[in-house]
């Protein structure tokens, strides 16, 4: 296995563009049942359990938690070498088609697709798609299911991470700073942008100070586990108000729900310059920096106790 190299934030930028050239950044069971066949895709199951009981006929075993960081910091980059080697052991190859499967059931379920596809995206993989709906729609699709593990030939990958959708602590703190111009997008549910509630990992409740709240619950239909397919650019850039060529950054509590926010900004609706905080306010909390809407002491007790 090849050493893994970070790469250099170039100004210049030398990102490497996921063009998904077989679906799309989204497919639906349908029209990935027409192409099983001729495009032969590979089949990512994700979930972190489930899989040796059912999973779609044909997939691989990538759960999540692969993809993760530590309890203390969920959204944490993963060690890469390590992540290598467990892509190297499915036989993936960076050019090959490959879709995403999540368990479908809820709308929280799509961030650990889009975060999936975010870290592939991000390592050099091109042909990426997510299935919208999950195992749940491929089920529904009446598409085969079994309970026999799937493997592969090893592979021989030199993975070089892209920094090019990804936003750091250091970055954030700047735009909160005023030293750095974007706009930030705390993708969680209101409550937890007014203080109200906090991840458990988070040293305090809050969020990231200039950002404003978009949840990533408005790229889907209540009570859906499939992102809507058909997102207006321009209307969304107006929602968030972004300026022509202006970096967008989506945040969460760990970079779960927020892939899913930047997976429709970047992916689907095809803004330009949108950024992961992957590690989010778990570690933008821990770092230190000023926040804003953290209740006080006696507030935060309240809180705590009506969640």
């Amino acid at each position: 296995m090849k050493r893994f190299a970070l790469a250099l934030a170039l100004a210049t930028g030398l990102a490497t563009t996921a063009s998904a050239a077989t679906f799309g950044p989204l497919v639906d069971a349908v029209e990935l049942s027409a192409s099983l066949e001729t495009a032969e895709p590979v089949l990512l199951d994700i979930r972190n359990a489930g899989y040796e009981k059912e999973h779609a006929d044909g997939a691989l075993f990538a759960p999540y938690r692969m993809f993760r960081g530590p309890a203390e910091n969920p959204g944490a980059l993963v060690d890469m070498v390590k992540l290598e080697a467990e892509l190297e052991e499915l036989g993936l190859e960076q050019d090959t088609s490959i879709v995403i499967l999540s368990a479908g059931e809820t709308d929280t379920d799509f961030g650990s697709a889009a975060r999936v596809y975010w870290t592939l995206k991000s390592t050099g993989f091109t042909d990426l798609s997510i299935l919208n709906g999950g195992l749940a729609a491929w089920k529904a699709a009446g598409l085969p299911v079994n309970a026999t593990p799937e493997s592969a030939f090893p592979s021989d990958l030199d993975l070089t991470f892209d920094p090019t959708w990804l936003a750091t602590t250091a970055d954030v703190a700047a735009v909160a700073a005023g030293e750095a111009d974007a706009v930030l997008v705390d993708a969680r549910p209101s409550a937890f942008f007014n203080g109200e509630k906090a991840h458990e990992a988070a040293a305090r409740p809050g969020t990231v100070p200039t950002a404003i709240n978009h949840a990533y619950t408005s790229f889907f239909k209540k009570g859906s586990p499939a992102m809507s397919t058909v997102i207006d650019a321009d209307g969304l850039k107006a929602t968030l108000n972004v300026k022509e060529g202006e970096t967008t950054v989506s945040f969460c509590n760990t970079g779960h729900w927020a892939a899913a926010h930047w997976f429709a900004v970047s992916e689907v609706a095809g803004v330009p310059n949108a950024k992961l905080y992957a590690g989010s306010m778990v570690e933008f909390s821990n770092s230190g920096y000023d926040m804003a809407n953290t209740p006080s002491l006696v507030q935060n007790l309240i809180n705590q106790i009506i969640n």
